[in-house]
């Protein structure tokens, strides 16, 4: 009876180590998917990815008067698109030092940029929702110096550009901050 005890014990241990906790079962399927991409002047610029997507990428070729493209995703968490806010939070900062970063559950949506490498730059940033709650952002990190007068930076598998800084002029350095999408 004793051993018969240990063995039913043994076998409910191992039956509930091999079964997933909740949280594993529940994790989220998050997808960003590709949306607009546009390229315009930089100088006296201004850019908005289209209604619900977020940035995702930047690129930029030679001086202020050089061509600038913005690559722009979806994000889709288990099958349903993600509502980003059509609020706002804006931060400006003059040029040449600058740093811009998503506050939180916040995804660049926009930017502006008014004259030379010396301008005043505009960062726009929304509020990411998935089911009525906002969505978290992990692991932020930033990209290592790319020189801004020719570089391209996109985010990788799930996540998405939640800040910019830069230093100098277009032959200064600029980095990029990206976010991993859960919730």
């Amino acid at each position: 009876m004793y051993r018969r005890a240990l063995a039913i014990a043994a076998s409910a241990v191992l039956a509930f180590t091999l079964i997933p906790s909740v949280a594993e079962a529940a994790a989220p399927n998050v997808e960003i998917v590709p949306g607009h991409t546009s390229t315009l002047g930089e100088k006296n610029s201004r850019f908005f990815c289209p209604a619900n997507e977020v940035i995702t990428g930047r690129a930029h070729q030679k001086d202020e008067n050089g061509p600038t493209t913005y690559w722009c995703g979806k994000i889709v968490i288990d099958g349903e698109q993600v509502s980003v806010s059509t609020y706002h939070y804006v931060d400006a900062q003059t040029e040449p030092f600058s740093w811009f970063e998503a506050p939180e559950a916040n995804a660049m949506v926009g930017r502006e940029h008014r004259g030379d490498e010396n301008g005043v730059t505009t960062t726009y940033f929304a509020l990411l929702t998935w089911r009525g709650q906002p969505v978290k952002l992990v692991n932020r990190r930033w990209t290592g110096a790319l020189r801004e007068s020719r570089h391209e930076s996109r985010a990788s598998g799930d996540e998405i550009m939640t800040g910019r800084r830069h230093h100098d002029d277009e032959n200064g350095d600029s980095f990029y901050q990206y976010a991993t999408v859960t919730f």
